[in-house]
């Protein structure tokens, strides 16, 4: 999307009344970006982010069903190298529950959902499986700054479960880890 189309659906998110959080949840991008959008600066800056479109993968639960298992068999190959024991996949709200959905499913596990909080951490639904005393696999679309899943595997803790992997379709970032939980990703991708 050009710059300009990317501030329009910035603009009219804000306008139903999203915050800077949520409309950088639905478009993919950091908050910071988003409060550039909406910003009254018209020049460009150095780019410090990246666009992610899941429209070609997300209207059909086909091809969401194709990228739940390929993230499925890399949670198998992390589980063998590192010895794991998973119990739970827990997904983060919104664009990370249809993968833990189908995730759960194809291995026979537990699903649990996490709904992060704009100024607090957030809190499991309780219409899901509980991570208490167990071994979960956090699931998100896209991770970037990091903020949502520090705040998936704060609450995570906090319910007495123990967070042993992160798995995202896209890593923006260049660390491998979150707080000390490994990250593994289908994309990995960098601005240079």
């Amino acid at each position: 999307m050009e710059i300009e189309a990317l501030r329009e659906k910035a603009r009219k998110l804000k306008d139903n009344g999203l915050t800077v959080y949520e409309i950088a949840a639905e478009m993919n991008i950091a908050e910071e970006t988003v409060e550039w959008l909406l910003g009254k600066e018209e020049k460009e800056r150095k780019g410090k982010d990246v666009k992610i479109g899941w429209r070609s993968i997300g209207v059909y639960p086909y091809r969401i069903g194709l990228i739940a298992s390929s993230m499925a068999d890399i949670i198998l190959e992390e589980a063998e190298n590192r010895d794991l024991d998973v119990d739970t996949i827990v997904g983060i709200a919104i664009n990370g529950i249809p993968y833990a959905t189908l995730i759960a499913e194809e291995l026979g596990l537990e699903l649990a959902i996490f709904r992060p909080h704009t100024e607090k951490v957030g809190v499991f639904s309780s219409n899901y499986a509980s991570v208490r005393d167990k071994s979960v696999v956090i699931v998100d679309d896209v991770i970037g700054s990091g903020k949502t899943m520090r705040k998936a595997i704060t609450a995570t803790k906090k319910e007495g479960g123990k967070p042993v992997l992160c798995i995202t379709l896209v890593n923006k970032r260049a660390q491998n880890d979150v707080d000390g939980v490994p990250l593994r990703a289908l994309i990995r991708t960098r601005v240079i």
